[in-house]
C-alpha cells in the first residue's frame, strides 16, 4: 500500500496495491496489521455504503460529534467523486482548509478521515457507489453537517451548487457563521 499525507494533518490517501491479469484485478483494501507496520491503528467498527444515481450528487459537508466522533476510511466501489475534507478543528494551524481527492473504481484510492473533519463528496460518474468504515457507531443525536456551498469555505464542486442534487438536510445545513464546531485541535 502506498500512504501519503496530504497537506492536511491526518488526512491520509491510500492506494492499495493492484494485481492484474486476464481475469481482471485484486486489491487488499484493508489490512490491520499492514496499517499498524505503517503506524496506523485504527479500529473501525461499521461498515456503510452509498449510492447516488446521478452525476452531480452532492453529499455532505457531514460530521459526527463527541463523544461519538468517527474517523472514516472512504473508497469509491463503483463511479467515480471528488471526495472533500474540511478541517474544523478549532485551534487548528488548517483550521477551514480543504483539499478534494478524486476516488474511482479505478485509480482505487481511498480516503482516511480522522475526527474533526467535515466529510463530503461530489458524482463524477451515475451510479457512484462510495464505502466507508467508520470507527464508531452511527449516533444520530451526534449527527451533524454544514452547508456544502458555504461561501467561507469556498470548495470548488466544479458545478453551480444550485445545480446539484441535494437532500433537504444539507440543503439547510448552517454555515460556519451559524454553527459552532464541536472539535477542538490536539496537536
Amino acid at each position: 500500500m502506498d500512504i501519503e499525507q496530504t497537506k492536511l494533518e491526518g488526512v491520509l490517501v491510500i492506494t492499495p496495491k493492484r494485481f492484474s491479469d486476464a481475469r481482471g484485478s485484486f486489491s487488499e483494501v484493508w489490512n490491520r496489521q499492514t496499517m499498524r507496520e505503517a503506524g496506523l491503528d485504527f479500529d473501525f467498527v461499521q461498515d456503510n455504503q452509498s449510492i447516488s444515481t446521478k452525476v452531480g450528487t452532492i453529499r455532505g459537508l457531514h460530521y459526527q460529534a463527541p463523544p461519538h466522533a468517527q474517523d472514516k476510511l472512504v473508497r469509491a466501489g463503483r463511479g467515480r467523486v471528488l471526495d472533500v475534507v474540511v478541517d474544523v478543528r478549532r485551534g487548528s494551524p488548517g483550521y477551514m482548509n480543504w483539499i478534494g481527492v478524486e476516488l474511482s473504481e479505478e485509480n482505487g484510492r481511498q480516503l482516511f478521515v480522522p475526527k474533526g473533519f467535515l466529510h463530503g463528496f461530489i458524482t463524477r460518474e451515475p451510479d457512484s457507489m462510495l464505502l466507508y468504515k467508520t470507527t464508531d457507531v452511527y449516533a444520530p443525536e451526534c449527527d451533524g453537517s454544514v452547508h456544502f456551498a458555504d461561501p467561507e469555505i469556498g470548495i470548488d464542486w466544479g458545478i453551480d451548487p444550485a445545480a446539484a442534487v441535494v437532500s433537504d438536510k444539507d440543503a439547510k445545513a448552517p454555515t460556519l457563521k451559524e454553527w459552532t464546531s464541536p472539535f477542538e485541535y490536539e496537536g
